[in-house]
């Protein structure tokens, strides 16, 4: 029998119901079916915590709209006037300060666990690495305010002051617990995230580039800096993207750590507050209805400031990602 009169069923495509029994069968619509309800789940869980947080601070909403954001006055005990203006500056200046000290010495020792230290002590450093990311905050807010800042940050503040005091970031008397402290100790506790992520980054970079690079004469720094870091940089964005995150919410740590003081002086110096250490300190002490929801809007400020800030790093990333990949197909 010739190809041309051979039988058409013998081309024809199974039937969609042997098709499903298949791929029901070898797992294939099971996964499918899980993956997706995973990833409807996670957008309902951070949908539903957005809503309750928006519903319960309605009452503190209605009484301040906008005012409540750009105001410092904070007095729950006799005029019951909320502001969150403090708190929100604590939270970003010591979260940002935080991230632009941990990011150089996070990079840096990825570089050294990836690309610059022997066998012998690469897995060794690394373990110690990532176990810094697996202390409880407590101990840090622990080890910070009974060792941390009597021994290094009080005579660093001491320094900046007498040194740089004419910066308004570093004038004013000197404290122990301190925006400084609060930020220090975040740094120390980002680290291991971003030094972590970066040299599985770096890991994950071909082999080709590097011999690519060295084969035209670069040395060992120039391989590393104008080659390497260039072509891993979404990802170390994206490791800056987690520490951050983690930054911004961070509660115990800091509540130990950074005086707990209504300040809005531009200071590194003086004590203040955050809007996660606000919520541990004074959520079990409100009792009226307006405290309770002021709360709760403070809590729904720090998720919108947590989801802006992911969006816009999530845009430089891919921003960055479009034009490396440009630049690879030019």
């Amino acid at each position: 029998m010739n190809r041309e009169s051979a039988p058409e069923t013998a081309h024809r495509p199974p039937s969609e119901g042997k098709t499903l029994f298949r791929a029901w069968r070898h797992g294939d619509l099971v996964s499918d079916i899980l993956v997706r309800l995973s990833s409807i789940g996670v957008v309902v869980l951070v949908g539903s915590i957005g809503y309750e947080l928006w519903t319960h601070s309605a009452e503190s909403r209605l009484a301040f709209g906008l005012r409540f954001l750009v105001t410092a006055q904070w007095d729950p005990a006799l005029k019951q006037v909320f502001g969150a203006l403090p708190f929100i500056q604590g939270t970003l200046v010591t979260s940002l300060v935080a991230l632009v000290i941990a990011l150089p010495m996070g990079l840096g020792t990825a570089i050294f666990l990836a690309e610059m230290a022997p066998a012998w002590l690469r897995q060794p450093v690394g373990f110690l690495v990532e176990m810094l990311a697996a202390v409880p905050s407590v101990v840090y807010g622990v080890w910070g305010l009974f060792a941390f800042i009597p021994s290094f940050v009080f005579p660093l503040a001491l320094g900046l002051r007498d040194s740089l005091g004419f910066l308004p970031v570093f004038a004013g008397p000197v404290f122990g617990p301190s925006r400084l402290a609060a930020s220090l100790v975040l740094a120390i506790m980002i680290l291991p995230t971003i030094a972590a992520v970066s040299r599985d980054v770096f890991s994950a970079i071909p082999q080709a580039q590097r011999e690519a690079a060295l084969a035209l004469g670069a040395t060992h720094w120039e391989m590393i800096s104008q080659v390497l870091v260039p072509y891993g940089l979404s990802g170390f964005l994206g490791a800056a993207v987690l520490a951050l995150g983690r930054a911004l919410g961070e509660t115990m740590a800091v509540t130990m750590v950074i005086g707990n003081t209504l300040d809005l002086s531009p200071s590194l110096l003086h004590p203040g507050y955050t809007m996660a250490s606000l919520i541990a300190n004074e959520f079990t002490e409100a009792t009226g209805n307006l405290y309770l929801s002021a709360l709760i809007e403070i809590g729904l400020v720090l998720f919108f400031i947590t989801l802006i800030l992911n969006f816009l790093a999530r845009l430089l990333v891919w921003r960055v990602s479009r034009r490396a990949a440009g630049e690879v197909r030019v």
